[in-house]
């Protein structure tokens, strides 16, 4: 009796998982079509948030047309953008990674500037605006476009300290990535209108080599 409990409850708890993950590709599906850009999903395959190094790798690669610099995206925002492309994998920089830089405008009056990684999961730093900047806590930052990377209009993060020191040039402004970077499985690479996903290719025999070694 206990063991069949034991099962019933584990079946439960599977169910509920599945669950979760179905709302979690729901809502990212529903946010391609809210882009109005082609989008690929990918799975998460590792993570290395060391604080000086912020990738993840994720199951999709040149085979599938991805290439260096695409946006990367979750249901609720900007994630980073492809660092690398394999032929089946592919390695993201995520916005935290203090050598990621984002333009970004601030989205209650238009305001241009660049969202540096911190170093640190949830935290963004804006280090070029001076002290009389129109910016408070509780402004969303939105890409501006700039760049060439991110297309205009995707939520980045949301500010939430601003100190301005008389001492000083430039206020300390910090914010809130809006993507969940601790807590996703899947994650959106996108395609701009312009550059529609391909046709995914037959892997080559020395992909397909690789593929079997990685599997034994």
């Amino acid at each position: 009796m206990r063991e069949e409990q034991l099962i019933h409850q584990t079946k439960l708890l599977k169910l509920a998982a599945l669950e979760k993950e179905n709302i979690r590709l729901r809502a990212l599906l529903e946010n391609s079509f809210k882009l109005g850009e082609q989008v690929l999903v990918a799975e998460l395959l590792s993570i290395n948030t060391e604080p000086y190094e912020h990738i993840v790798v994720v199951n999709k690669g040149t085979r599938f047309g991805v290439h260096p610099q695409q946006p990367v995206l979750d249901a609720n925002g900007v994630v980073g953008q492809v660092f690398r492309a394999l032929p089946l994998t592919s390695e993201i920089m995520l916005i935290t990674d203090p050598n990621h830089a984002i333009p970004v405008q601030v989205n209650r009056n238009g305001l241009l500037t660049i969202a540096v990684g911190s170093g640190q999961l949830n935290r963004l730093v804006l280090p070029y605006l001076p002290s009389n900047a129109d910016i408070r806590p509780g402004d969303l930052l939105i890409t501006s476009g700039l760049g060439g990377t991110f297309p205009q209009g995707y939520p980045v993060a949301v500010v939430d300290e601003f100190t301005s020191q008389p001492n000083k040039a430039f206020a300390t402004i910090t914010a809130t990535p809006k993507a969940l970077l601790d807590r996703n499985r899947e994650l959106m690479i996108v395609w701009s209108d312009s550059a529609p996903v391909p046709f995914i290719s037959k892997p080559t025999v020395n992909e397909a080599e690789d593929k079997t070694h990685a599997d034994k």
